[in-house]
């Protein structure tokens, strides 16, 4: 099976590609299915550090690029735009972690959003999807494992918030059938309601300590399909944080955004904000 670091297919990168950057002050600052919209590299309110990140992944993606060289292009980009204050900074080790976390993160949503069209274009004539755990992964989560194997209509409302990755570092992903496939290997396909692990489960956020009720088995802010909601229109995006986010963040954002859109747009996003005139 191809993986997220190989040669890239065209879905894949144009899902990248087509992100708008954004910035953001913490990692939690944007989540779930806003992502399919939005780049974000948590710290970087620069449009510049941000173009940079951006294109660096871009070119992984693009061009398969290693992590090693993806974190040489990170320090260099670090370096040249003096971007100072983030988690990581403090230590060599540190730094190459978050290099990490940059990279493999997007590779691997990006490969899985662009899975998910094409899964999604042949529906009609391969139906079921069947969820894999990758082996490569050397403390998988019980709850991957147990999903394992299992087959379920690609329509299915489970995929949508169980649709992989799942989490930070987890590489499993889906296959298709055909109805000819299931009849042949004697596949009983699943239901959402019938899978394991299908409670939900609290967990506290810490910097908030709101309880919130997330998969048991998805980590927070992975309950989405990546891919799925990549037309979400940019002021529906933005009016779902309207609540979530800080009157400061909200007009570093718009300040951000007000050279690369139209007048009639600006103020639309101003409104979804809450932020009057802009």
């Amino acid at each position: 099976m191809a993986t997220y670091g190989t040669l890239p297919f065209a879905e894949a990168l144009a899902y990248l590609r087509g992100k708008i950057n954004l910035p953001t002050q913490r990692w939690d600052d944007l989540l779930g299915a806003a992502h399919d919209r939005a780049f974000v590299v948590a710290g970087a309110m620069q449009a510049d550090l941000l173009t940079d990140l951006h294109a660096a992944v871009a070119k992984a993606r693009e061009q398969g690029t290693t992590l090693a060289e993806f974190q040489q292009d990170f320090e260099k980009i670090v370096a040249e735009r003096g971007w100072t204050g983030w988690t990581g900074e403090d230590s060599k080790g540190s730094r190459a972690w978050r290099a990490r976390v940059i990279y493999e993160t997007n590779l691997q949503t990006s490969y899985q959003a662009g899975r998910h069209q094409q899964m999604t274009a042949i529906a009609n004539r391969r139906p079921y999807w069947r969820y894999r755990h990758n082996d490569a992964v050397t403390t998988p989560r019980p709850q991957h494992l147990a999903w394992n194997g299992k087959v379920l209509r690609y329509d299915d409302p489970w995929w949508s918030t169980h649709y992989p990755p799942n989490g930070f570092g987890c590489r499993c992903f889906v296959e298709t059938l055909s109805e000819h496939d299931v009849q042949r290997l004697g596949i009983q396909p699943e239901t959402g309601d019938a899978m394991p692990y299908n409670d939900t489960v609290e967990q506290v956020v810490p910097r908030t300590g709101e309880v919130i009720d997330l998969p048991d088995g998805v980590d927070r802010g992975w309950d989405y399909a990546p891919g799925a909601n990549a037309t979400t229109p940019l002021v529906d995006l933005l009016a779902s944080k309207k609540t979530a986010w800080t009157a400061d963040l909200s007009r570093s954002v718009l300040a951000f955004l007000k050279p690369t859109v139209s007048a009639d747009l600006f103020d639309a996003l101003a409104t979804a904000l809450g932020i009057s005139g802009g």
